[in-house]
């Protein structure tokens, strides 16, 4: 029972980690999803408190990994973007 509760809890900190458009949007959700999540984990140890600080840090730290590929991605195809313009451009 324990366990699905944690694997639950898991799925829906991974699908919401994404949330937000900026990279502290990014690292706040991922902290506040990082804390919740630890907290419920911790509490199966007795010690829901130092599981939040835990999943906060590591939460907060996903996110901005997460931001980090988002932006390196989008950077990616503005660049793409701009060069087939410009291809086109010098076509005609």
């Amino acid at each position: 029972m324990k366990l699905t509760h944690v694997s639950l809890i898991t799925v829906a900190v991974v699908a919401l980690t994404g949330c937000g458009t900026t990279t502290g949007e990014r690292t706040g959700t991922g902290a506040v999803l990082g804390a919740a999540t630890g907290a419920a984990i911790g509490s199966f140890s007795g010690n829901a408190g130092k599981g939040a600080l835990i999943g906060a840090g590591v939460g907060a730290l996903g996110g901005y990994a997460y931001d980090d590929v988002k932006r390196k991605e989008e950077e990616q195809r503005l660049q793409q973007q701009q060069q087939q313009q410009q291809r086109s451009y010098n076509y005609y």
